[in-house]
């Protein structure tokens, strides 16, 4: 494939005019870094909105530091942006004042009122402050025309995590030639040192989506993998000292509902509660103006937001789904190498492991060239999830994690890491080392190498004893991208706390693309992607291969078409299928398409079909595998028929069909949408109604057949993040017999030699509802 002779050029030539050769007369090598300096002034008084009337400063804005010769960094590296832009800044004792004007023609800007975080489609302005001036970590804040925040940790070389919120003010407003931001951040909501004069990092920058534009100042070159590294420098805020950090948050819940209770999968039954109440308390202490202590007592830990919906049928592994609570997401960063996930790399920390806390406490921050992470909670969820009588009812497990970190070198690091689950006896713990070094502007080496020691006697394993090693060269510039990874896990490898879907393997994968940006008016980019991956088990079977590769065509309006080509090899060992007797192997090929754009500002979509040949499928009790042909497929479709409303469509499709009959396996369908009404930035009420429904053959799988249906309701008044009031109902239909179970003869009680939990054929039932009413307050004091 061209992706495998690509990523072969780019491996041996790290330096070289392949890595990133001339295009039309442009250089070859990564533009110098020139440092740029500016010295943020004293405002006698903090601005406002109005103090830039006209897209002209007036007042005290006129003593404010301005900022003009913005930069573009894609996709024309280097050129002048289209469209003009000023910034202007400035401080008193108590914030930061940032504000933007941005011109441009109304009716082809993009500003929508929507919820907190949810602006990344619109125009949109954003500014890294880099306030330990290290060059590695910043804090990120993002605002739209209309004001609409989002904020986040910048890690450099993985971008923006927006789990973390905090509490500032931005003002927008649009104009007929632009629009006009205003950011008043308080220091409080900052980390920095106690110096008598401060050296903070700054990088401005401006999102255009209707030319696909991002403008920088100072330059930030798309050559250079590294943001932070051409950030500028800023000096100032004389005689400001950190605030006093403390912060407490609150909750209170009150809920009722009737849902399933199927514990013991033999009886199940429904629960209910007419009013159940909760309440906790979140806290924060910041010490040294670097580290902060988090505590938690009772929290709140279920999920206002539901998860997106992912394909699980017929899938041999755990399936990944993202965490969303806030106390697990906040500060998550000091506990990852910011590598975990990535094309398949161990998460050694999946906090959705976590279900249920009484308290809990965590230590982040960064002193000198150290950063520190450790965090120690409960979880009563394991002895909440088996039956009354079951001897593990109501024994809670236990977590605890450090990792610790050294910054040297050129953004280059070390780190040792330590997880622990203790349940009932059991344990699970691993422990080990990360490296992660960066040779030059494009190119770093990520190394991992843990063990893990695990007592399970529940499950019956007894002692096990595993390693996992990982290896990573990665290169990126402005036109290429190169992954080449290894990783080795032997079979007794655990890691309870953590997401690693398959052990027994060594894995080789590389992945490659090659963009050429031919600098036109439309059409943006072009060029060959493509991957190549294997795995052995540790007696040198050849379980899996796979290649695949794809030509990219870019234009504006983030409009991006690939059509998809490649082969794939399984084999199944007797140890993977019950009834084989020896190792049998699969192969398959695939092909599909890409396709996705946001051709106007009240509409996007992304459209993703594959079919894969010869795939294997669940069959019915005591037989073998058998192959089928399998066609997925994820369509969405969002629209913003005004400022104020989105709806967000999406459908997801598995369908296989027998290879020998021609007959459909099963048919697997997600359909949902949801809707947001924002009345104003804080007020937004959010309705979400899902089906899922799989229809099998019950001659050519055991899949059961499944209807859901689900309605979500939730009103949310949102002041800012931690004062907030939700007010929401949930109510879920299921093709579940309505005695849920097959009774004995005259009695309630389900027959202990049948199936447990039945499904019917036809009809619903309600099978799960519920109401509840959440309150936060955040106090600073």
């Amino acid at each position: 494939m061209a992706g495998v002779f690509l990523a072969a050029c780019l491996l041996v030539a790290p330096f070289s005019a392949c890595a990133d050769g001339p295009q039309k007369g442009t250089e070859a090598a990564p533009p110098a870094i020139v440092a740029r300096e500016i010295k943020i002034p004293r405002l006698p008084q903090p601005p406002t909105i109005a103090d830039f009337e006209n897209m002209e400063p007036h007042g005290v804005a006129l003593q404010m530091v301005e900022l003009t010769d913005f930069i573009q960094g894609n996709p024309k590296d280097g050129e002048l942006p289209s469209e003009r832009t000023k910034a202007y800044l400035g401080y008193d004792d108590k914030n930061v004042y940032l504000a933007w004007i941005c011109f441009d023609e109304h009716k082809s800007m993009r500003a929508h009122l929507d919820r907190r975080e949810n602006l990344f489609d619109d125009d949109f302005v954003e500014v890294l402050f880099d306030t330990f001036h290290d060059k590695r970590h910043a804090f990120v804040f993002d605002v739209n025309p209309m004001g609409v925040q989002a904020d986040g940790l910048w890690t450099d070389g993985n971008g923006a995590d927006y789990s973390w919120d905090s509490v500032w003010d931005s003002v927008g407003k649009v104009l007929p030639n632009g629009y006009i931001i205003l950011e008043t951040i308080p220091y409080k909501t900052l980390r920095f040192h106690a110096d008598p004069v401060q050296t903070w990092g700054i990088v401005l920058s401006r999102n255009i989506p209707k030319h696909g534009e991002t403008d920088y100042w100072p330059r930030v070159s798309s050559r250079i993998s590294s943001t932070l590294r051409q950030e500028a420098t800023m000096r100032g805020f004389e005689g400001v000292k950190p605030a006093r950090n403390m912060q407490f948050n609150p909750y209170s819940s009150v809920r009722g509902f009737r849902a399933v209770d199927d514990r013991d999968p033999i009886n199940p039954k429904f629960d209910h509660k007419l009013i159940q109440g909760r309440m906790g308390l979140d806290s924060k202490f910041v010490f040294h103006n670097s580290l902060v202590l988090d505590t938690t007592i009772n929290p709140d830990f279920s999920q206002v937001e539901s998860d997106e919906p992912q394909n699980v049928i017929n899938q041999r592994f755990e399936v990944f789904f993202p965490e969303k609570r806030p106390f697990f997401l906040e500060n998550a960063n000091y506990f990852s190498t910011g590598q975990d996930g990535n094309f398949g790399l161990s998460r050694l920390l999946f906090t959705r492991r976590i279900g249920d806390p009484t308290a809990g406490l965590r230590l982040t921050g960064k002193i000198g060239d150290f950063e520190l992470g450790v965090f120690s909670t409960d979880d009563r969820t394991p002895g909440l999830v088996v039956p009354d009588n079951d001897p593990l009812y109501g024994k809670r497990a236990y977590f605890n994690i450090a990792r610790i970190a050294y910054d040297f070198g050129k953004q280059s690091s070390v780190s040792a890491i330590f997880t622990d689950r203790e349940f009932a006896g059991d344990f699970n713990r691993v422990g080990g080392l990360d490296v992660k070094v960066r040779f030059n502007d494009q190119w770093m080496f990520y190394g991992r190498g843990v063990v893990s020691s695990t007592q399970d006697d529940i499950n019956g394993n007894g002692y096990l004893y595993g390693s996992d090693t990982e290896l990573v060269l990665n290169g990126q510039g402005r036109r290429f991208f190169q992954w080449l990874m290894y990783q080795d896990i032997t079979p007794g490898f655990r890691t309870e706390a953590g997401f690693v879907p398959r052990v027994d393997m060594r894995h080789l994968f590389d992945y490659a693309h090659f963009y050429w940006r031919p600098g036109g008016k439309h059409f943006q980019l072009w060029g060959p992607e493509g991957s190549a991956e294997a795995i052995w088990d540790h007696d040198g079977q050849l379980l899996m291969y796979n290649v695949n590769g794809d030509i990219v065509f870019g234009w504006t309006r983030n409009t991006i078409l690939a059509p998809i080509f490649g082969i794939q090899s399984d084999t199944l060992r007797p140890q993977d299928f019950t009834g084989l007797t020896a190792n049998r192997k699969f192969v398959q090929d695939i092909y599909g398409v890409v396709f996705r754009s946001q051709p106007l500002r009240q509409l996007t979509f992304d459209t993703r079909f594959f079919r894969q040949g010869n795939i294997v499928f669940v069959p019915p009790a005591g037989q073998l595998p058998v192959e089928g042909d399998e066609s997925t497929g994820s369509f969405s479709v969002g629209v913003k028929p005004f400022d104020r409303l989105q709806i967000d469509n999406t459908w997801l499709l598995d369908r296989v069909v027998h290879s020998d009959v021609g007959h459909a396996v099963f048919n697997s369908n997600i359909i949902r949408s949801k809707w947001n009404f924002q009345f104003t930035r804080a007020l937004s009420f959010r309705f979400i109604a899902q089906y899922n429904g799989l229809l099998p053959n019950p001659q050519f799988t055991a899949l059961p057949t499944v209807k859901n249906m689900n309605y979500d309701f939730l009103l949310t008044y949102l002041v800012h993040p931690g004062t907030a009031v939700y007010l929401g109902y949930n109510t879920n239909l299921s093709n579940l017999a309505p005695d849920l179970c097959l009774r004995l003869a005259g009695t309630n009680q389900c027959d202990p030699l049948g199936p447990g939990l039945i499904r019917t054929p036809q009809g619903y039932i309600n099978d799960g509802r519920q109401f509840f009413i959440k309150i936060s307050y955040l106090w600073r004091p």
